[in-house]
């Protein structure tokens, strides 16, 4: 599959490879990924997020639907607000993560993963039907699924993002701070959803865009010498950088919130009430404390790739987890890496070890995000 700007890619010398099913940009000709990762950490760079699932919630019981298949609480979040989510299986594992944006109380928007299309929108429409068969549905309304088929998404990310944009239109950016949206005028007729956020730990907006316009508009973002094409490569890193899970590498459907470090996703009274679709798992690790948690580390010597295994010491037969991420950190000069850990050596300053080539490299567990985020909020 392509996204819509597949030819721009290639016309600006994008090298393509395959992602989630998609032929997706990789890095771009003359620019290696660690120079592009820290043109974004240093001035703007602009990724095709196209081949990410947009979808639409509307009804009159859309929050209480959206409730029951993820554990955030979606009742108070005011309008035009955003929310890092997971949508949860019977167990309480991770079908997918995503971000919901409310728009009213019966209006949100929702973005998932591409890799979990086909698991998402099945999981969706089986638990739909059942929800619209209810009796809140019956009383006071059913709940429609609409997926933006063919839509743009492009994020715009970095510390220069945000002054670049606003010359393209007169909304006064200052009033969006982390976590909100708006539509918003963009110089040449157009009117877009802006959502101020992103996957880099910078400043940045993700903007959605119609099918016929995504050239355009990314024609338009992408001005050198402040905005430069970023591809997969640099995307990886630098939300590794920020401490940010991958889907399928970081996160499964074996995973909880729980053990993944995202309890805070969850509401503060559903922790204790649950009312969510895998609750008894949930709050069961909630309760007794999770097998095992997500951590950083920071490994001498070699970077531990996704499989590595963690040890508790230097002796190679004492597995105690596996790396789930790892990098060289271009930020940092050092190698980092996410992984889970049994539960008790989670604690910073922790020292393990990971088995690399053969051998054991020392880890000291290391709180995340490893680069500090830089999110505005007014």
């Amino acid at each position: 599959m392509k996204t819509g700007l597949y030819d721009f890619h290639v016309q600006n010398g994008a090298k393509m490879v395959p992602f989630a099913g998609f032929s997706m940009p990789l890095e771009y000709a003359g620019v290696g990924q660690v120079a592009s990762h820290k043109h974004v950490r240093e001035s703007a760079g602009l990724f095709d997020v196209g081949h990410m699932v947009q979808s639409n919630f509307r009804g009159p019981t859309a929050t209480a639907f959206l409730e029951w298949i993820t554990p955030s609480s979606l009742s108070t979040l005011a309008p035009y607000t955003s929310t890092l989510s997971v949508i949860l299986n019977e167990a309480g594992g991770i079908i997918d993560d995503t971000v919901i944006t409310k728009h009213a109380a019966d209006a949100f928007y929702v973005v998932t993963n591409a890799g979990c299309r086909e698991r998402d929108l099945a999981w969706i429409k089986e638990k739909l039907a059942e929800w619209n068969a209810g009796e809140l549905a019956k009383k006071e309304g059913p709940v429609e699924h609409q997926v933006l088929d063919g839509w743009g998404l492009l994020a715009l990310q970095g510390p220069e993002a945000a002054a670049y944009l606003q010359t393209l239109t007169s909304f006064d950016l200052r009033t969006l701070t982390f976590g909100k949206s708006a539509f918003v005028p963009i110089d040449g007729g157009f009117n877009l959803h802006v959502a101020r956020g992103g996957y880099t730990g910078e400043d940045g907006f993700e903007i959605s865009i119609p099918p016929s316009q995504s050239v355009d508009v990314a024609q338009l973002l992408s001005k050198p010498p402040n905005v430069q094409l970023t591809g997969l490569g640099a995307r990886d890193s630098l939300r590794l950088e920020a401490g940010m899970c991958l889907y399928g590498s970081d996160l499964d459907e074996a995973t909880t919130p729980i053990e993944a470090g995202l309890g805070w996703v969850i509401g503060k009274e559903r922790k204790k009430t649950g009312g969510f679709i895998g609750d008894a798992g949930v709050l069961k690790h909630i309760q007794e404390g999770p097998p095992r948690r997500r951590v950083g580390l920071i490994v001498e010597g070699a970077p531990a790739r996704h499989g590595a295994q963690i040890l508790e010491s230097a002796t190679l037969s004492d597995p105690i987890g596996v790396v789930t991420s790892g990098i060289p950190s271009p930020t940092l000069g050092k190698n980092i890496a996410m992984g889970y850990v049994k539960n008790g050596l989670h604690k910073k300053g922790t020292e393990l070890a990971v088995a690399v080539r053969g051998k054991a490299r020392n880890a000291v567990v290391t709180p995340m995000p490893f680069v500090p985020t830089k999110y505005y909020r007014g």
